[in-house]
Formats: structure tokens, sequence, C-alpha cells
């Protein structure tokens, strides 16, 4: 796989023909969104946590052997960017909700506002549901932090049952610290969404047949 590190540039690839995808990722404020994008298109983590309002990139990358140009769009999670953010929802392919396995509230809000958001301005466009910052589920600190205030990590099997309500394509959880499940993300990503233009052409052919 090809990764082009180009921030806000977008490149065509040599070999033909190449799927052009816009993926948008959407979750709370400081849930690692920006962090995971880091990570895939530059291998790197981002030095401290600063509030992301817009931003974007691009990846190359062979799915199914398939070229796929894939243009990321990060987002900003706090509701003062609310208006902001829908716009980028505009011919989308696929979308990732993510949630912070470290902050229960952020699994909350993937039913309660993330996924509402999404079905209403992207309707019939797969989500995938990344559970985020895998690597703190067993860390003793935030165990206790979140025993003063009687909460607990995220578990694999809440991430799944989220996975299921929301009609969700794919789950993965991942790390951008340590790049445990990142990679695969956005290979689902990018497979689903190519399965988004075949379903579009089967309901075009559908309709030219009835008539």
């Amino acid at each position: 796989m090809h990764i082009n590190s180009n921030k806000n540039q977008m490149k065509s690839s040599e070999r033909s023909p190449v799927h052009r995808k816009k993926l948008v990722i959407v979750g709370d404020g400081a849930c690692g969104k920006t962090s995971l994008l880091y990570v895939f298109t530059k291998d790197i983590m981002p030095a401290g946590y600063v509030p992301t309002i817009f931003d974007n990139y691009v990846a190359d990358m062979e799915v199914d052997n398939k070229q796929v140009e894939l243009a990321l769009f990060d987002t900003a999670g706090q509701e003062e960017y609310d208006q902001l953010r829908i716009l980028m929802y505009p011919n989308t392919d696929v979308v990732i909700i993510c949630y912070s396995i470290d902050n229960p509230d952020s699994l909350i809000n993937v039913l309660q506002k993330w996924t509402p958001e999404v079905k209403h301005y992207c309707p019939g466009v797969p989500i995938i549901l990344c559970g985020n910052k895998k690597d703190l589920r067993n860390n003793d600190d935030l165990k206790r932090d979140l025993e003063d205030i009687n909460k607990k990590p995220l578990t694999l099997e809440e991430g799944l049952l989220a996975s299921e309500k929301i009609d969700a394509k794919g789950f993965i959880e991942c790390s951008a610290l340590t790049k445990a499940g990142v990679m695969s993300l956005f290979e689902t990503a990018a497979r689903h969404s190519m399965k988004k233009k075949i379903t579009k052409y089967k309901q075009i052919k559908q309709i030219c047949s009835i008539i």
C-alpha cells in the first residue's frame, strides 16, 4: 500500500483507473480523530492536542487490486462548529464515527448525536465505527480516575453493541499511539466507499430497466 502524505494536495496515481473517494471523520472533540489521520498519512503522532476546526489530507491506496485516492476530511467535534461541520458532508462516500475508549460519554454521543447527524446529511453512506485510544483501556491511572466518577473504560462488547445499533458496516478498535488497527480502519473505510459506488450503479441500472 502506498500512502501519499502531502496535506491539502490531490495527487493522481500513475496507475489507472483511480477511484477518487471522500471520507469524513467525526466524533467528540479530543477523541483522537486527528491523531488517527496523522498516523495514517504521516506515520507520526501530532505534538500535543490542538482542537481541529477543519483539515484535509490525501492518501493513495490499493484496496482489492483497485487504486483508490482517498480524500480525508477532519472535522471539529465541538458544538460551536456544528454549522461549519455540516458543510463537509456533501458528496461523502464513507464516514468514520469515532469515540474514545477512555471516555464513556463519547460513545453515548455516537448514538445520540453523531449517528443521527451523519444519517441526516449523508443518507445511505456507509458508516465505520472506530473505538480509539485502545491502549488506555488497561491504564491503571485512568481506571482510578473513572472509578472516582463511577465510570470505567469502554469494553469491546460495548463497542460491538453500538455498531449494531447504528448499523455500521465495520467496527474497529484503534490506538494512534501504538498504531494498532489504524491501517485496517482506513482499508475497511476505503473498501466500503467502493461498495457505495456499486450500490448506486445497481440502483441506476434497476431504474433504467423499469423505464
